[in-house]
């Protein structure tokens, strides 16, 4: 009897080894995203490569802005994340390119790898999967138009005739604000390279150029003669980001400079108070460009399981697999497959998917300009230099030539204080 309870133990014993050893292969890493749309791309995975276990972490924006750099510097943190400050945190990456059919990624997501390549990394790594964008660009209240009498300026039109047309239509039907654009030196950058500005050179150097001098001089004399309202760029001091975006929802403005994140909102917000549409990019005397933005997926260095985190974010570009996320999420891709064929939107309204169209159709349109701004590590200290000088100027605290002037010093001191 004792014989066989000791056998029965030694084979409980062997299974539970067996069991232990079993987890204690099993890969495993963590991804962190903003809401649960990638779930299905994670079971499918799983269920594609027996013995791999994904975390599908859902967190704030506030926590992928400021936590998630703090985790990497001390060497921590998920093993893939959805990042924003693309260049700024490259030295973090992982290179994927042992992992991932290299042709691919770099035909379907060209330039926008870029971004993830900053200043420093390596000009051919392949640092994550950028999903999709978003779109700089502007709403236009389609019915207010109707009821001046006015037409639509077409595609092609330029800064200076929509200014123009959304001054009149907003004098025909005493509308308060003719012309309104977000508080934000990304949105602003987008007229500035329509008007020729570089912002950035080959060296990573801020530029200051006739482009961005034409485009500050415009955007203040609409501020000047009525056409932007001084409450929105002029009232608020500093940095600060910030939007009038319910005077368009309230059909208080006739021409809004917005976003591709705004669309939905937009559309639930309004519905058949007014008609609206999204508009092709306004002219400068450069291009006809908007600024991209948005994020990427990630993997990082400090992982334990390099080959996993290459072999999901390959798995989750394959076109079947990232079309469903971008299509659940209501995204803008970045995939040439899917800017070539358009992509449909299962649940969206006919508004919507419009709209969605526009913004993509903006995409073969951006200048390389663009690109290279979106991608630098000191973007961000570029636009929040524009933001705050561009408002001293409207409150007449400074000209423009003194405005060119502190935002070249104030980026170069970002970057000094960096090194």
């Amino acid at each position: 009897m004792k014989h066989s309870s000791f056998k029965l133990s030694a084979a409980i014993f062997a299974v539970g080894v067996c069991a232990f050893s079993s987890l204690a292969s099993a890969q495993e890493i963590t991804i962190q995203a903003l809401d649960k749309n990638f779930q299905p791309i994670v079971d499918d995975f799983m269920a594609a490569n027996p013995g791999t276990k994904v975390n599908l972490e859902v967190v704030s924006y506030q926590s992928i802005a400021e936590s998630l750099p703090v985790q990497l510097a001390s060497g921590e943190g998920p093993d893939i994340s959805l990042v924003t400050d693309l260049g700024g945190l490259s030295k973090y990456y992982l290179d994927i390119r042992p992992y991932v059919d290299n042709a691919y990624f770099e035909t379907q997501f060209g330039q926008v790898l870029n971004w993830l390549r900053g200043k420093d990394g390596d000009p051919k790594a392949i640092y994550g999967l950028p999903d999709s964008i978003t779109v700089n660009g502007g709403f236009v209240n389609v019915t207010l138009f109707e009821q001046a009498g006015i037409d639509l300026p077409k595609e092609g039109a330029t800064w200076e005739e929509w200014g123009k047309a959304a001054k009149a239509v907003a004098k025909a039907t005493n509308t308060d604000f003719p012309m309104e654009m977000d508080r934000s030196g990304h949105r602003f950058a987008s007229m500035a390279i329509s008007y020729g500005a570089k912002l950035v050179d080959d060296e990573g150097m801020p530029v200051i150029d006739d482009g961005l001098r034409k485009a500050i001089e415009q955007f203040v004399e609409w501020h000047r003669d009525g056409t932007m309202p001084m409450d929105l760029w002029g009232a608020v001091g500093g940095s600060t980001m910030r939007d009038q975006f319910d005077d368009f929802v309230n059909a208080a403005a006739v021409f809004y400079f917005g976003g591709s994140w705004q669309l939905r909102r937009l559309d639930s917000e309004v519905g058949d108070f007014f008609e609206f549409k999204v508009v092709d990019a306004p002219c400068g005397g450069s291009s006809c460009t908007v600024m991209p933005g948005g994020g990427a997926y990630a993997g990082f260095k400090h992982t334990k399981e390099p080959e996993l985190v290459g072999k999901f974010l390959a798995f989750a570009a394959e076109d079947v697999n990232l079309r469903r996320l971008i299509a659940s999420a209501v995204n803008i891709p970045t995939a040439k497959s899917m800017i070539d064929s358009g992509i449909e939107y299962p649940g969206v309204s006919a508004k919507v998917q419009e709209g969605l169209s526009t913004f993509i159709r903006q995409i073969p349109k951006m200048a390389p300009a663009a690109y290279n701004f979106q991608g630098w590590a000191f973007e961000r200290a570029m636009m929040n230099a524009l933001t705050t000088r561009i408002s001293q100027v409207l409150n007449n605290e400074m000209d423009v030539d003194t405005a060119l002037e502190r935002i070249d010093q104030d980026v170069r001191l970002a970057i000094e204080a960096a090194k």
